[in-house]
């Protein structure tokens, strides 16, 4: 951890607030010393609660959440989250990603949940087969609605090669889960040799592995849609009193706002188990996110996003700062457009009930937020395109897919993203030097 004295500005500090106003970043010295001050505070616990809110989570997480959208989020929370069911499954459900960032990330992306899935069983096996039953259940009651859509379902890993379609699938990978596969619980292919291949829900449990949920969902209030998930850590909670998480691994609490001061004994009790060493694990995942992200799938956006968590988390205050304000900058808006154009791609999907009203109602607040955002020959290229896109819009079918016309606009608005993010990053010099490493291993 690096030392920092947050009652003064310190040189660092200083030099990155001089070089964010050249590139036209406004940092507050006095707001930025205030987070500093709070991120260097001494506490009793590294859990901090709202009270007059009931959520709570990681004292550094909680710096970065504002309870401004919070009925929104439990409202959507209520569709995407598992109940209770006393004596045999417990859940604790938090926002996760941008959303529990809300306070720095004035675009945020989708809605991001996180879901802790503690079923009580005398075996694992039966663990496994309580967690197949309440997945099914929830995606089949989740289905459709007039204003959401179930888009597909992480839930199992293939038990050997496989071809669904035009897609070769390796053995071991995660099983994808399309509406209608849910719905006959198997899904069907052939193994490479052309002879049939079936993989059955229920056999998929006994290897559940990385248990994920998706949903489209359109919110007529504010005439957006917007991508839901709820990721699950699942354990198995033996007569004995022992955890075992079903993918082999118990998630840290860093990057969560839990939602309900209820979920408070579940999550105290899980996170007894958690590794002493679940910080240096994390931050060694998001690391390994950040060299993907600069080096193979380069996106300078979902770098950023991840530098930030492994700044604030291992004492780099200045540089996490410095991020801090450039997530609120108006080009970023365009990280969120480019997510939402995914989403209305999303939206047009076999039987989907989200009405054509809701979908052009997104196209149209697209639009708007980046005339509002952009100028010049950007704004001029990106409303073009996103202008093509809604007239595609009017004249689509509810069952065909936007793809071409989609990723055409999407790929135009990520470029631009990466070159914001790409030029800001570069131009601090302790955040230069960081990139560098990842790209000097790679060479």
């Amino acid at each position: 951890m690096k030392d920092t004295d947050s009652s003064k500005p310190s040189m660092e500090l200083k030099m990155i607030i001089e070089s964010a106003k050249q590139l036209g970043v406004e940092i507050s010295e006095t707001e930025a010393l205030q987070w500093l001050s709070a991120m260097a505070a001494e506490t009793d616990t590294e859990i901090s609660m709202d009270l007059e809110t009931g959520v709570f989570g990681h004292k550094v997480v909680m710096l970065d959440f504002s309870p401004t959208e919070l009925a929104r989020f439990r409202e959507i929370g209520r569709l995407v989250e598992f109940k209770d069911q006393p004596g045999v499954v417990e859940t604790a459900l938090a926002l996760s990603g941008s959303s529990a960032q809300s306070k720095i990330q004035t675009y945020p992306g989708d809605c991001d949940y996180f879901e802790r899935v503690n079923i009580i069983a005398d075996t694992r096996e039966e663990a496994c087969r309580i967690l197949a039953k309440i997945m099914r259940e929830k995606a089949l009651e989740t289905l459709k609605g007039p204003t959401w859509q179930l888009i597909e379902v992480k839930f199992g890993s293939h038990p050997e090669d496989m071809v669904k379609g035009d897609e070769f699938i390796n053995k071991g990978s995660p099983i994808s889960w399309a509406p209608n596969e849910i719905e006959a619980g198997k899904i069907e292919g052939f193994h490479p040799d052309g002879t049939e291949a079936v993989v059955q829900w229920d056999e998929a449990a006994l290897d559940p592995g990385w248990c994920k949920l998706d949903w489209v969902i359109a919110d007529p209030a504010r005439g957006k849609l917007a991508n839901a998930s709820n990721m699950l850590d699942v354990t198995w909670e033996a007569p004995d009193s022992s955890i075992t998480p079903l993918d082999n691994y118990l998630d840290a609490y860093f990057q969560e706002v839990y939602l309900e001061a209820e979920s408070v004994p579940i999550f105290s009790k899980l996170m007894k188990h958690v590794s002493p060493d679940a910080l240096d694990d994390y931050v060694a995942q998001l690391e390994k996110e950040v060299n993907k992200y600069l080096t193979k799938d380069v996106n300078y956006g979902k770098a950023a996003k991840r530098m930030y968590n492994v700044f604030r988390l291992t004492g780099r205050y200045e540089e996490a700062a410095f991020l801090r304000e450039l997530f609120d900058e108006p080009t970023t808006m365009l990280y969120q457009v480019w997510s939402l154009i995914r989403t209305i791609d999303d939206s047009f999907f076999p039987g989907s009930q989200i009405s054509m009203d809701h979908v052009l109602q997104q196209a149209d607040h697209l639009i708007m937020s980046v005339i509002e955002a952009l100028e010049g020959e950007q704004e001029t290229e990106i409303v073009r395109r996103l202008l093509t896109l809604r007239d595609s819009l009017t004249r689509q079918d509810s069952t065909d897919h936007l793809s071409a016309e989609a990723e055409a606009a999407r790929e135009h608005v990520i470029n631009i993203v990466n070159n914001f993010f790409y030029e800001k990053l570069n131009s601090i010099p302790t955040i230069k030097s960081y990139m560098d490493e990842f790209n000097h291993q790679e060479s």
